[in-house]
């Protein structure tokens, strides 16, 4: 009898499965703040792009809980409220080996080195797993909410920054916005190398808008005049006294109002300032605003301001300059990486109050400098599309897994 070999099949190829990314936060939303938008559009995005993505994080409510948020796996850690800021929450996971395991991460992402992402690099670290870290932090922004004193807070950013060089030493690889935030570590004892990696945003959603500036204005229920907007939070090293100060020297040649939208700690001492200067009626708080109608806002304004003294990016502010608006900001640290004085915006020096006006004023009284100059703020934010930074960042997440 005669038989045939059986044919020989090639095996079938293994089924490949998402990158599966997990993210470590101390903030996330419904936190309102810079870190905790830019994890959640970072978690958002990357989910877009096939990836499997998790977020560990603090509980916005106190017990633990799982859940599906925007194609994301929120894993929300037992929390508590954090003594010096009431509307803050505090994790406290002594190991989370655990969880790690369970969800099995191909890298971990983390935004921080305080008490989320330090556990979470811990565990990544015994695990084997990959770290990628990505720092938002400046001792500025703790300052306020810890009540350091004055005298003392030059000896607490040190021992901060010897925290944050300990804990970040740690990882495969460091990112931070911008080249000037990367020196910022670099000045700070980092010995490690550090990659700019803007936060990008969408700049689908922040453009132009054709519409009149006084449909926008009657949305936010704002007086039709020129305006002046601030978005962010309400805080300490935002400087928005300057703000509020310059606005009176502005009025001596313009009709103008400042619309500050954002929640925080410094809204009532503003609120005093505006008062007892005369322009209690100018300044007008818009509150939070949520971040579906954030885009409208910008539409509202003639000008954007930046006051801040503690930026490591300002993602408002490119925001704002995606929808074609001039800036005045701060000539104090990221800042000027976005601002180009005489082109999309003027730098004045923190505290000069005289030369804020002065600034605003000019742009106010020419609509022709504000257009020419929100034309350039649109081109230079074309070159922070999200997707790009999306995209380097699963550049990186190979390149550390290798």
């Amino acid at each position: 009898m005669v038989t045939s070999a059986a044919p020989i099949l090639a095996p079938s190829p293994l089924p490949q499965r998402p990158r599966r990314v997990l993210i470590a936060t101390d903030t996330y939303p419904p936190d309102v703040n810079g870190t905790a938008y830019f994890t959640h559009r970072l978690a958002c995005g990357l989910a877009g792009r096939d990836n499997e993505v998790h977020v560990i994080c603090c509980s916005d409510e106190g017990p633990a809980r799982t859940e599906s948020l925007d194609g994301v796996t929120v894993h929300r850690l037992r929390s508590a409220p954090l003594l010096v800021h009431p509307t803050m929450r505090v994790s406290l996971p002594s190991r989370l080996d655990r969880l790690v395991r369970h969800i099995a991460p191909d890298v971990l992402h983390v935004q921080g080195h305080f008490v989320v992402g330090r556990a979470a690099i811990s565990a990544a670290r015994r695990g084997g797993v990959p770290v990628v870290a990505t720092n938002h932090f400046m001792p500025d922004n703790l300052f306020q909410f810890a009540h350091v004193p004055g005298p003392l807070r030059e000896q607490v950013a040190r021992l901060a920054w010897r925290d944050f060089n300990r804990i970040f030493s740690r990882v495969d690889r460091v990112t931070t916005p911008t080249r000037i935030a990367a020196g910022l570590l670099t000045d700070r004892g980092f010995t490690r190398s550090v990659e700019a990696v803007s936060c990008g945003i969408d700049l689908a959603r922040f453009h132009p808008h054709a519409e009149p500036r006084a449909w926008a204005r009657k949305a936010f229920d704002l007086p039709d005049r020129d305006t002046v907007l601030f978005v962010g939070r309400l805080d300490e090293e935002k400087r928005l006294e300057d703000l509020v100060r310059a606005l009176p020297y502005v009025l001596n040649e313009t009709d103008a109002q400042i619309a500050l939208v954002g929640t925080g700690g410094q809204r009532a001492a503003l609120e005093r300032l505006a008062h007892r200067i005369g322009v209690g009626d100018r300044v007008i708080f818009l509150g939070f605003v949520p971040d579906e109608t954030i885009p409208q806002v910008y539409a509202a304004a003639d000008v954007f301001a930046m006051p801040s003294v503690a930026e490591l990016q300002s993602i408002a502010t490119l925001e704002a300059m995606a929808t074609g608006l001039p800036v005045v900001a701060a000539d104090a640290m990221a800042l000027p990486h976005l601002v180009r004085p005489g082109e999309n915006g003027h730098l004045f020096a923190p505290g000069d109050v005289r030369g804020l006006a002065k600034h605003l004023g000019d742009l106010l009284r020419s609509p022709q400098a504000r257009a020419s100059m929100g034309a350039v703020s649109r081109s230079i934010a074309l070159t922070h599309d999200h997707q790009a930074s999306l995209a380097r960042f699963e550049a990186i997440y190979q390149e550390v897994a290798r």
